[in-house]
C-alpha cells in the first residue's frame, strides 16, 4: 500500500509536464518513476556535497604544518559509527522500496487490460491488435489501461518508451508482459534499448495515445484498408506495415535486399543461376516462398511475413505502379482492378486469335506473355476468372478448374 509519502511525491511530480532531466511524462506510472528518480538523486547530491565539502575543509586545517607534530586521534567512536552505518541502511531500504513496489506495478497489468501482441525483429517493430491488424505504431485509448504481451522474431530487443518511464526486453522463445496507462493524448517516439545489429538505431516507432472514442474510429479504418483504400495505396501502405521498407528501397539503391524501384518486368539473376522475369507469379512467389528465388548477390535472409491473396495483389500493384515497365494508364489490373479491354475486339470478348496486336485483358492483367493460340486454356491468377478457349476462338468461363 502506498505511504502518504508516495502519494505526496506523486502529487507534486505530477504538476509539471517536464523535468530538466527528464522528458515530458503521459502516464501516472511515469511520475512515480520520477519521483524515485529524484529521490535518488537528490539523497546522492547531498552527500556528494556533504563529502566533498567536509574533505576540502578537512585537507584545509588538518594540513601538515612545518614545526607542528600530529595530535593524537580517537580510533573509535560508536555513535558516530552507528550514524554513518544507520542512516545509508534505511536510505537504501527506502530506495529498494520504492524501486520494486513501481516495478510490480509495471509487472502485473489489470484484469480489463486491453492486450496488444509486440513483435520485435530486425529492425522495427510490430503491433498486434485483438482484430488481428498489425500496425508499425502503438495506437492506445487515452486513460484506459493497456497490456502488452512482448516477443522477439531473432535477437533480442528492449521496448522503450520514455514518455512512460516503460523498458521491457523482448527475449526470442519466450514471452515477456508489460503494462501502462497513458493519461495524455499525443505522440511519442519509441525506441529499441537493446543494440540488435547494424540498424538498430533506425528501429523506430511512435505512440499515438488518442482521445475517448479516436481509437475505435482509427482502428475500424485502419483494419479495413484495402476496402478504403486504392490497390496501390493500400500496398504502399502494407511495404510500410510489413516491414518491407527495412530492405527493400524505392529510391534505386540496393539495401539488404534489392530495390522495388522498377523492379516490375525487370530481368532478374538468381543465385541458382536462372533468369527470371519479374512478373506477377515471381512477386507473389517471392513472397509466399522467400528462400525459393533469391536474386544473385544478395543472401536469404528474408522472413517469411504472412500476406492474404488481397495484400499480395496489392503489392504487386503497388511494385507495378513504381515500375516503368508495369505502371498501366488506368493505374488498377494488378491488384484486382478490371483491366482495360485490348484495341481490336469487341466489347466483353478478349482477343484470342494470333496476331491480333493484344493478349486478353485477363491475361495483360497478370504480366502474361506471349499471343493466346486457338485450342488452348490459359489460366489466370487468383484475382481473374479462368478462361477456356475453343477452336473458333470464343471465351467461355471454367468454373471447373482451379485459379492459378
Amino acid at each position: 500500500m502506498p505511504t502518504t509519502l508516495d502519494m505526496l511525491a506523486v502529487r507534486l511530480l505530477a504538476q509539471g509536464g517536464k523535468s530538466f532531466w527528464l522528458p515530458p511524462r503521459s502516464s501516472q506510472q511515469a511520475a512515480e518513476v520520477d519521483w524515485t528518480f529524484y529521490y535518488i538523486y537528490y539523497v546522492s547530491l547531498f552527500f556528494f556535497l556533504l563529502i566533498v565539502t567536509l574533505m576540502v575543509v578537512f585537507v584545509i586545517r588538518y594540513r601538515r604544518r612545518p614545526g607542528q607534530e600530529a595530535l593524537p586521534s580517537r580510533h573509535h567512536n560508536l555513535p558516530l559509527e552507528l550514524l554513518w552505518t544507520g542512516v545509508p541502511i534505511i536510505l537504501v531500504a527506502t530506495m529498494f522500496w520504492f524501486g520494486f513496489s513501481g516495478f510490480m506495478d509495471f509487472a502485473y497489468a489489470p484484469q480489463n487490460a486491453y492486450e496488444i501482441r509486440v513483435i520485435g525483429q530486425k529492425w522495427k517493430w510490430q503491433f498486434e491488435y485483438p482484430n488481428g491488424y498489425i500496425d508499425q505504431d502503438l495506437h492506445v485509448p487515452v486513460d484506459r489501461a493497456v497490456s502488452l504481451t512482448l516477443e522477439s522474431n531473432d535477437v533480442i530487443h528492449s521496448l522503450f518508451i520514455p514518455a512512460l518511464r516503460l523498458k521491457r526486453d523482448a527475449v526470442p522463445g519466450r514471452y515477456t508482459t508489460a503494462w501502462f496507462k497513458a493519461d495524455t493524448v499525443g505522440t511519442y517516439p519509441i525506441l529499441c534499448a537493446e543494440y540488435c545489429g547494424t540498424a538498430h538505431s533506425d528501429m523506430l516507432a511512435r505512440l499515438v495515445v488518442h482521445e475517448r472514442g479516436g481509437f475505435e474510429r482509427w482502428l475500424e479504418q485502419a483494419s479495413n484498408l484495402l476496402a478504403t483504400m486504392s490497390p496501390v495505396d493500400a500496398g504502399e501502405r502494407l511495404y510500410q506495415l510489413k516491414g518491407c521498407m527495412q530492405c527493400h528501397s524505392l529510391d534505386g539503391t540496393a539495401g539488404i535486399g534489392p530495390t522495388f524501384k522498377d523492379l516490375y518486368g525487370r530481368t532478374v539473376a538468381l543465385r541458382s543461376g536462372e533468369i527470371v522475369t519479374a512478373d506477377d507469379n515471381y512477386i507473389r512467389q517471392s513472397i509466399l516462398d522467400p528462400q525459393g528465388q533469391i536474386t544473385a548477390g544478395f543472401e536469404g535472409v528474408m522472413p517469411l511475413v504472412q500476406f492474404s491473396d488481397d495484400e499480395i495483389r496489392a503489392m504487386i500493384a503497388f511494385i507495378r505502379s513504381i515500375s516503368a515497365a508495369g505502371a498501366e494508364p488506368a493505374g488498377e489490373g494488378a491488384a484486382g482492378g478490371e483491366a482495360p479491354e485490348p484495341a481490336g475486339s469487341a466489347p466483353g470478348q478478349p482477343a484470342t486469335e494470333p496476331g491480333a496486336g493484344a493478349q486478353p485483358a485477363i491475361g495483360r492483367a497478370i504480366g502474361g506473355s506471349g499471343a493466346q493460340l486457338p485450342g488452348t486454356t490459359w489460366i489466370g491468377s487468383a484475382d481473374a476468372t479462368n478462361l477456356v478457349t475453343d477452336a473458333e476462338g470464343s471465351a467461355t468461363p471454367d468454373a471447373s478448374r482451379d485459379r492459378g
